[in-house]
């Protein structure tokens, strides 16, 4: 996942993205992270790195950073449902919100701890749908139009996985996967897909997500996969 040495531009760029975040506040610090992103490192395949911004590294799969309005944003939950739903970013935020404090954990080592999160927990979200009898889990896709990621029911229905909507005491910027991410607390990053805009119930095992058909783990547990991590309970 190493990208190129990143430049002055880049330096500069991050520090403006900090400058922005402390005078101006979360809008100016999001504006400045994809006015950076376009010269951050890239690994020649689209993968995009764009170097620390806060106590997070940012990553995208498409080469540059996606964003939708909290106006435009929409979640929509289908496949093996009783009753397809379509949610805007107020439906979610009326839900009962779920709040806690837990690590993030990227599976190339770097760790954020006790990052602050709310949002709804996706077995609500699957409630509200009605899932089918029988259905093997949850098939999730990013509006980068590109990522996607799966998780078995039971997986999903934990109280430690979350659609979030705030993170750190503020909405989720667009840099971070904004308005809406998933976060899966006891899982490696790449697991807590970003950009979140459909959940889709499934009945079978369906194809792997984005980075598990490029060789990482399935069961994206905490320190199974370089096992030196210990692993959230």
């Amino acid at each position: 996942m190493d990208g190129k040495p990143i430049g002055r531009r880049v330096v500069l760029g991050m520090m403006g993205t900090g400058v922005a975040g402390i005078l101006f506040g979360s809008k100016a610090a999001d504006l400045m992270e994809r006015v950076v992103a376009p010269i951050a490192s890239r690994d020649g395949t689209g993968f995009l790195s764009l170097f620390p911004v806060g106590r997070f590294r940012i990553y995208t799969v498409t080469g540059r950073l996606h964003s939708r309005s909290d106006a435009e944003y929409r979640l929509a939950v289908n496949g093996a449902v009783n009753t397809p739903v379509t949610f805007t970013l107020d439906d979610i935020r009326a839900m009962p919100p779920t709040r806690m404090t837990k690590d993030f954990q990227c599976v190339t080592g770097w760790r954020v701890h006790d990052v602050k999160w709310t949002g709804v927990r996706l077995a609500d979200v699957l409630d509200k749908a009605g899932v089918k009898d029988g259905s093997w889990g949850v098939r999730l896709f990013s509006f980068d139009g590109s990522y996607t990621e799966t998780l078995t029911l039971g997986q999903a229905r934990r109280d430690d996985v979350i659609v979030a909507y705030e993170m750190e005491g503020k909405p989720v910027s667009s840099a971070h996967g904004g308005p809406v991410r998933l976060y899966v607390a006891p899982m490696y990053g790449y697991k807590s897909i970003k950009w979140l805009e459909t959940i889709e119930v499934v009945t079978t095992e369906p194809r792997a997500g984005y980075w598990e058909v490029r060789g990482y783990d399935t069961d994206a547990w905490i320190g199974k996969s370089n096992g030196r991590d210990d692993r959230p309970v």
